[in-house]
């Protein structure tokens, strides 16, 4: 059997290997042996694995594999932050990256090579979608992290994982839920479960699955009060608008003590950024347990929306912190590597055309923008 044939064992949580041991006539302990060699010791030789006898260890490896991704190319910013760009195969490359803050150690993982959603104001989005990721591709960038941070059960540089790297990782759900499942196993990386955070962009029918299969942090990537706005920002709310997605919410952090929503809100020049959006958002979420992130605007090439100015942000949030809902306004961090909140971009082959047509738009933007420079130029007219 080749290597590409054989099961890649990232792709199984606890409860999926357990099951494929006592197939083969095993006991369901292995599973957590396994997952210790794996997760504890980073272990990938199925040769090492010294508490199995060597007869099973050659089963091992004649069926499965513990493959990560490739490293393509590792950066880091000016503050700490490290994105790698990983290769996934036919071409494709996503981005994953750690941002260091004190003895806070977060991970932004990627759950879609690409994204199907088109926010308008994401680099991601722009860019187009390709597929979804494996559960093995997803735990992989974990795993690859925390081996290159240097992870140990007395040395933790990963404290938290955000689903909020490249796609929409409830489009994938039958891949991430299994990934999660992983993060949060204590034979796999033992965080706790307000530490694994899923961010999505409003898909109700899975927020409402996810709340009966996993226990969670959620957040939603708002931007905008009302459907008018969000629908030109955020496409998928004309098919989910802001109530009913608010409902969803509700319904999510009901019965579970001191649980909160965190409403995401990208802070957009001109666009979403006004006195009555502050205000129009209080009041919107005013019954809904939560929290308001307030991201600056990360522009990225060929996006005509320009960050708002820091008064503005500052006012935006003083109307919000005013309230009694919590409010923080999210520190840019790896802009200067392109690692910042919605500049995730990664190498792939666009299968919805999606970027051509972007670009395509761009370039002919671009060039009545130079026509009309040089109608307006003096030494134009000077010369007629």
């Amino acid at each position: 059997m080749s290597s590409s044939e054989k099961i890649n064992l990232f792709g199984l949580d606890k409860a999926a290997l357990e099951k494929l041991f006592v197939e083969n006539g095993e006991q369901k302990f292995r599973a957590a042996q396994l997952m210790k060699w794996i997760y504890h010791q980073f272990e990938t030789d199925f040769a090492n694995f010294t508490n199995f006898s060597k007869e099973h260890r050659a089963r091992l490896a004649e069926k499965f594999v513990i493959q990560p991704p490739e490293i393509v190319a590792q950066q880091e910013s000016s503050d700490g932050t490290i994105k790698w760009l990983l290769r996934m195969g036919e071409g494709n490359a996503i981005e994953t990256v750690f941002i260091p803050e004190g003895k806070r150690g977060t991970l932004c993982v990627s759950s879609q090579v690409g994204c199907s959603l088109n926010c308008t104001f994401c680099a991601t989005g722009a860019q187009g979608f390709n597929r979804h990721l494996t559960t093995a591709e997803i735990i992989g960038q974990v795993w690859l992290a925390a081996r290159e941070l240097g992870q140990s059960t007395t040395n933790r540089r990963l404290t938290n994982i955000v689903m909020m790297g490249m796609g929409e990782p409830l489009a994938n759900y039958d891949n991430v839920l299994p990934a999660l499942n992983i993060m949060r196993d204590d034979f796999g990386f033992g965080l706790a479960n307000k530490r694994v955070t899923v961010s999505t962009s409003g898909l109700i029918p899975q927020i409402d699955q996810l709340n009966k299969d996993a226990d969670v942090s959620l957040a939603v990537s708002l931007h905008a009060p009302t459907d008018e706005l969000r629908n030109t920002l955020v496409p998928l709310n004309k098919k989910y608008p802001i109530k009913p997605l608010l409902e969803a919410c509700k319904r999510f952090v009901a019965g579970k003590r001191k649980a909160r929503i965190t409403f995401e809100y990208t802070l957009i020049d001109g666009v979403n950024d006004q006195p009555e959006h502050a205000r129009a958002l209080v009041k919107l979420l005013a019954n809904v347990p939560c929290k308001i992130n307030l991201i600056p605007f990360n522009p990225f090439p060929g996006n005509p929306f320009r960050r708002s100015r820091p008064e503005a942000i500052e006012r935006f949030h003083r109307i919000c912190a005013a309230s009694p809902i919590v409010a923080t306004v999210r520190k840019t961090r790896g802009d200067d590597i392109d690692a910042a909140c919605g500049q995730l971009a990664g190498q792939f082959a666009d299968r919805t055309r999606r970027s051509l047509t972007i670009r395509r738009r761009h370039e002919a933007n671009e060039a009545i923008a130079k026509s009309d420079q040089e109608e307006a130029s003096p030494l134009k007219e000077i010369s007629a």
